[in-house]
């Protein structure tokens, strides 16, 4: 069992708020981490609402969960009986018990609008991704091994490369023609399968809504549409431009990146290393993984954006916190360097710190403050910030 470490957040949230949310993608490992917070809890109570049996315990939902009033109970995919929330709401009004209700979902705060406002001050959201490499700690040689294979619990923990990549593919159908539906978008899976796949050609590029449109053969607001689907699911990030007034001109499109390096390399073909390691998306897919791996390890707490100018300067991410502000270039090399651009880009943010991600074995300074970090110990440095 890999301890996972949203783990301790969640049970003291329980002991502060009356509902909390687990949220993110299916297979990520809810169901899994709820039923061990759900054990410490003997008395507790877990509904599957996919199940129809569970389903029929729910006729009357309001007087079944009265009768459990001084229970934990766990509503795993709630999303799929939003009348549930107004109920929720009139059961915790009458009693503000911390920790009545856990409720897991596969869909975003955004896509769950209904949780949002009926229990606006009742409920904490937190979201589990795929493990991260904190959860995972691996050597510097099963790093690549857990880039290519990325961190949903079924895909790293396959026997076989073979089998990791038939899940992955396996788990992208699924989402497709089951899970999206289920949220009540009406998209063919066939349609969103080659938009996915545009995507992950164009990971960790600009977003250009009408570009992709116009190669796709439809409108600007339908490929726009797309995308929010794709990113309300938690397939896809939108890391958004800094917003900063040093009289420079800075671009503004956000860049789009697959959230799972796993399902990345499955849209692409890419089974193995040795495919990965000569794929023109190599360097891209790289960048994504780490940056992926930076927002987990720092959380809601800091906020990521990346920096870019029409004269050149540019930094692949800056994560911001109060006044501390720290930059991030990302490299796919056993000795990397940073190019002028970055050089500028520090000079231009004043940042307190500048860390260079790389593949390397151990890390170095290359200026004051600028040092190489190895990726492999990105949960020590991160977790210490």
């Amino acid at each position: 069992m890999i301890k996972r470490r949203l783990l301790t957040n969640l049970t003291q949230a329980l002991t502060e708020s009356p509902a909390v949310a687990l949220l993110g993608p299916r297979q990520a490992g809810k169901t899994t981490l709820a039923k061990i917070i759900a054990a410490q809890h003997p008395d507790s109570m877990y509904l599957d609402l996919e199940r129809p049996s569970e389903l029929a315990k729910l006729t009357d939902p309001e007087l079944f969960l009265s009768r459990y009033a001084d229970r934990l109970i766990v509503l795993d995919e709630i999303q799929r009986q939003p009348e549930l929330f107004p109920i929720l709401r009139a059961l915790i009004d009458k009693s503000r018990r911390p920790g009545r209700f856990l409720l897991l979902g596969s869909a975003s705060p955004q896509l769950l609008r209904q949780a949002s406002e009926s229990l606006a001050g009742r409920i904490s959201f937190h979201e589990l991704a795929p493990f991260d490499i904190s959860e995972i700690a691996p050597t510097h040689f099963e790093l690549q091994n857990f880039w290519l294979r990325g961190g949903y619990p079924p895909s790293w923990l396959a026997k076989t490369e073979q089998a990791s990549f038939a899940w992955r593919e396996s788990f992208i159908s699924t989402h497709l023609e089951r899970d999206i539906p289920s949220f009540g978008i009406r998209v063919p899976g066939t349609t969103m399968r080659r938009f996915w796949q545009m995507l992950a050609h164009l990971h960790g590029q600009m977003w250009n809504a009408s570009r992709l449109a116009s190669g796709f053969g439809v409108s600007a607001p339908t490929v726009q549409h797309y995308l929010d689907i794709l990113e309300a699911t938690y397939m896809v990030r939108r890391l958004l431009p800094l917003r900063v007034n040093l009289g420079k001109r800075l671009v503004k499109s956000p860049k789009i990146y697959l959230r799972d390096s796993g399902l990345l390399h499955a849209l692409l073909g890419v089974a193995t290393l040795e495919e990965l390691s000569g794929h023109p998306v190599v360097g891209a897919s790289w960048e994504g993984w780490v940056l992926e791996q930076i927002a987990q390890l720092l959380g809601s707490q800091w906020q990521l954006s990346f920096y870019r100018t029409a004269a050149g300067a540019e930094m692949d991410v800056v994560a911001e916190r109060g006044n501390l502000k720290i930059g991030f270039e990302i490299k796919f090399s056993s000795a990397p360097a940073l190019p002028k651009g970055c050089w500028a880009a520090i000079a231009d943010l004043k940042l307190n710190h500048t860390y260079v991600v790389a593949p390397v074995e151990s890390g170095y300074p290359l200026a004051g403050n600028v040092e190489v970090a190895p990726a492999a110990g990105l949960a020590t440095l991160l977790l210490t910030l």
